[in-house]
């Protein structure tokens, strides 16, 4: 499977990176993981815009990462415009999580099931719901490496 990730992105997929598959990816060039990334099964990531996933992080099944959006003006509403999404490390996406193109998720954050992130969601918080909202802080701090 990692071979097939680093054929994928074009560059080496470290040891530790774990997917279950299905997985549909757009580009995939786009595409960063970082050490003991775990993606279950039936994840899409839209990775024309950049998707960087970090250190330790889990993404749940179903997952949707999206980085292109649709013009606003009527006239324009054709025009793709790319925005990245980063995850940062440690975090915990829960199953069938979507988030928008231009979302920055950061370290140790949780993300509920089914939510759908459509502003950055801060350090070490747990959000949830539609769009996500902070619950509450996670109580934890990630440590640097």
């Amino acid at each position: 499977m990692r071979d097939l990730l680093a054929t994928l992105t074009g560059r080496p997929v470290h040891e530790s990176v774990a997917l279950f598959p299905p997985f549909y990816c757009e580009f995939g060039k786009n595409l960063t993981l970082g050490r003991d990334v775990f993606i279950n099964m039936g994840c899409a990531f839209q990775d024309t815009g950049g998707t960087t996933i970090g250190d330790g992080s889990l993404i749940g099944h179903g997952t949707t990462l999206t980085t292109l959006n649709r013009g606003v003006d009527p006239a324009r509403r054709a025009d793709m415009v790319p925005a990245p999404v980063v995850i940062g490390r440690k975090v915990w996406l829960g199953a069938n999580v979507t988030v928008v193109p231009g979302v920055t998720i950061g370290d140790g954050a949780i993300v509920g099931a089914g939510a759908v992130v459509t502003r950055d969601v801060p350090a070490n918080t747990i959000v949830a719901g539609v769009p996500a909202r902070v619950i509450r802080e996670t109580g934890f701090e990630v440590q640097a490496d």
